[in-house]
């Protein structure tokens, strides 16, 4: 199992630690609760050196963008982020990813942990038509790299504490490559939570620095570790996918909600860009959909969506209590004739039909 360069000081403050993705990750620390309400009020730091960083380069760069990615990458400019997906081929999702544009011919994908090697084979296969090398026009630098995400309303003043530059008034999702506690790192105005902050990528030599930095920065403010367990409930209440769970290699974008980062603009042939097409001008069987419980109970991964006289109509892919609402929420996929927000379903648990409302997203 992998370690992160962090996994020593979260042992150290007691974390509950589990696999995850194949690293040995921290999962809570105080409470899901607390750790989540203290993102949503407060600061938190979030270990996710987990996340893969592939370098795409050179002169076909931008081609090969074009080509794997769902969204219109031409659109890009130095120091903006940009959120897409990588169809593979059959109408499903290789990965999600976020694609940072350094210059014209210069590019950093940060990609899901679980996927970083799928990913690599993929982005490598397309390349190589293009006549792109591995090692020099992509590189995989994933093992080099460790990130840590700031997140919540106060994050901004713990990391401005830590730069000679402004940073409080950055956009939501541009970056900086920067020095932040006088090591070189890139600062990202992004994150998984909604809650405000960014992520820092870094090299692991500089682990210890920036984390001692950071602690330093951020005492005042009341910072305080957060696990994997908080992320979950933190992205679901804002309704973002969960590769594995959310969206797969068997999910198209279309059926995600995702054709808002699927760009069919002129001259861009990227993969499935026909089956994708087809799909929106006529329609999908079946959606994501967020909803709430009404009844009294807690939605889980795989369990079962039907109508309100038992008929299956879905699937939960993820569901939890809300921290904030206090009730359960959840996503899943549902025919597309009970996907309108309003529309009284059910999840089966225990057998039984509890009660749910289809919702539009973000919860909170």
């Amino acid at each position: 199992m992998k370690t992160t360069p962090f996994t020593n000081y979260h042992i150290a403050a007691g974390a509950k630690m589990a696999e995850f993705a194949g690293y040995n990750m921290p999962i809570e620390f105080s409470g899901i609760k607390d750790e989540h309400t203290t993102v949503r009020n407060g600061a938190g730091v979030f270990d996710v050196s987990h996340m893969g960083e592939i370098w795409v380069k050179g002169d076909k760069a931008l081609e090969l963008l074009q080509r794997i990615m769902s969204n219109d990458c031409s659109k890009l400019y130095d120091g903006k982020v940009l959120y897409a997906c990588m169809p593979n081929g059959q109408g499903g999702i290789v990965d999600d990813v976020l694609v940072y544009r350094f210059s014209e011919k210069k590019y950093m994908l940060c990609v899901n942990a679980a996927n970083v090697d799928k990913d690599w084979a993929h982005i490598c296969k397309y390349g190589a038509e293009l006549g792109m090398k591995e090692g020099e026009e992509l590189e995989n630098a994933s093992d080099r790299i460790c990130q840590l995400a700031v997140q919540g309303p106060l994050a901004m003043k713990i990391v401005q504490k830590m730069c000679s530059e402004e940073v409080e008034s950055m956009e939501y999702y541009t970056f900086r490559q920067m020095e932040v506690a006088g090591c070189d790192a890139i600062l990202s105005i992004t994150g998984y939570t909604g809650a405000g902050g960014c992520e820092i990528y870094l090299h692991n030599a500089d682990a210890e620095r920036m984390w001692n930095a950071l602690w330093a920065a951020g005492e005042e403010y009341g910072l305080k570790n957060i696990g994997l367990g908080a992320r979950d409930t933190l992205r679901l209440e804002k309704g973002f996918c969960l590769y594995g769970n959310d969206i797969s290699d068997t999910t198209s974008p279309i059926e995600a909600g995702l054709g808002w980062i699927t760009k069919f603009v002129e001259g861009k042939n990227f993969v499935d860009r026909d089956l994708l097409a087809t799909q929106k001008a006529q329609g999908v069987e079946r959606k994501l959909v967020g909803f709430k419980m009404i009844d009294r109970g807690i939605p889980r991964h795989e369990y079962t969506l039907a109508d309100t006289d038992g008929n299956t109509i879905g699937v939960v892919t993820s569901g939890t209590m809300s921290p904030t609402l206090g009730v359960g929420i959840g996503l899943g996929y549902v025919k597309t004739e009970f996907a309108k927000p309003g529309t009284v379903i059910a999840v089966v648990i225990r057998e039984r039909l509890i009660k749910a409302e289809v919702v539009k997203l973000p919860f909170v």
